[in-house]
């Protein structure tokens, strides 16, 4: 019976070293962003820590937090600690970091794209690679492309159908490149950090803003504060995940085709869910009470023609030949449509 008992013992301590070990060997990693739970974002980068803990049957979890609280709320500040490696994933938009990385301003060229199928092309192809290495060049690896969307224009004073209508209008912007094209279209831009826009919207701290459909006016309910939209399309605006450099170097290559093959999916997933968001939306919006203006092609090319210099200036800061990708790229989807 001592015998016995001993091998017992021994047993359960093995158990329980085993035991040890594995949970040792979990780690649950941080990912930021900062949009809220209820939007096309925040549920692709649901869907992505899902796919990792699939993935690696549970040694691998990803938290996510929303409303960059790890940051303080600041969207800007999050995108430097996932740089720094002080957290580990950032889901985001190129406007929310392009204060960071310059470049990435690139993609909201007033009036650069028409259309999905032109958006597309350019993050299937060269343009997008071309992103994703200086993006790594600042310690961010990008591991998948989603959407934010096309901006829209809404405001609660009247509706917008040509760039007159913008007179005085104060309008809440996301960064410089922003202010300079309403200060071209004759309005008073406000640049505000977006976790408190919608106080300053219900406030009248400013007028209106300018966000995607399914991304943000509909699941951040603006239209509770806003009561006209303009469908202009006049500036697009890509999600992305990325994971600090710091960490993806630290794995192997197994590991990282895990996580890139998760992030793809996710923020395949996300984009789906986003234009579908966006195609039900104007819908919703009547329903809740918006006034929705739909341009006509002639009202929308006074639009293109009263930024061409905001366009002009800002291709330059950015760079030439970095613009010149994307628009060789468009200008080839348009060619053979």
């Amino acid at each position: 019976m001592k015998f016995r008992d001993g091998l017992n013992i021994v047993f359960a301590s093995l158990f329980m070293v085993a035991t040890t070990v594995g949970v040792a060997q979990a780690e649950t990693l941080r990912l930021s962003s900062e949009t809220s739970d209820s939007t096309s974002r925040n549920k692709g980068a649901e869907r992505f820590a899902k796919l990792v803990e699939d993935a690696t049957g549970g040694n691998t979890k990803v938290k996510v937090f929303g409303n960059a609280v790890l940051a303080g709320g600041n969207q800007l500040k999050q995108a430097e600690m996932v740089s720094r490696g002080d957290i580990d994933f950032l889901l985001s938009s190129a406007i929310s970091v392009s204060p960071l990385i310059s470049e990435m301003s690139v993609f909201s060229l007033p009036y650069l794209y028409s259309n999905y199928e032109e958006v597309d092309a350019t993050l299937d192809g060269k343009p997008a690679e071309k992103m994703e290495e200086i993006m790594a060049q600042q310690g961010l690896v990008v591991l998948g492309w989603g959407e934010s969307g096309f901006r829209e224009l809404t405001n609660s004073v009247h509706p917008v159908k040509t760039p007159d209508d913008l007179n005085g209008l104060k309008i809440r912007v996301a960064g410089p490149m922003f202010i300079d094209i309403m200060d071209e279209l004759g309005a008073n831009p406000q640049q505000i950090q977006w976790t408190e826009t919608f106080a300053a919207l219900q406030q009248g701290v400013v007028d209106g803003q300018e966000n995607p459909i399914g991304a943000v006016i509909i699941p951040q309910r603006i239209y509770e504060v806003q009561d006209y939209l303009t469908t202009w399309h006049y500036s697009y605006d890509p999600a992305f995940l990325a994971v600090s450099k710091k960490l993806w170097n630290s794995w192997d290559k197994e590991m990282q085709t895990t996580m890139r093959q998760a992030a793809q999916q996710a923020m395949s997933y996300q984009k789906q869910l986003t234009r579908k968001q966006t195609a039900n939306g104007v819908k919703f919006l009547k329903e809740k009470g918006m006034k929705i203006y739909n341009p006509s092609e002639s009202e929308m090319k006074k639009f293109r023609q009263a930024t061409q210099d905001s366009f002009d200036k800002w291709a330059k800061e950015i760079g030439m030949p970095l613009v010149n990708t994307f628009q060789n790229t468009i200008e080839g989807v348009r060619q053979s449509q």
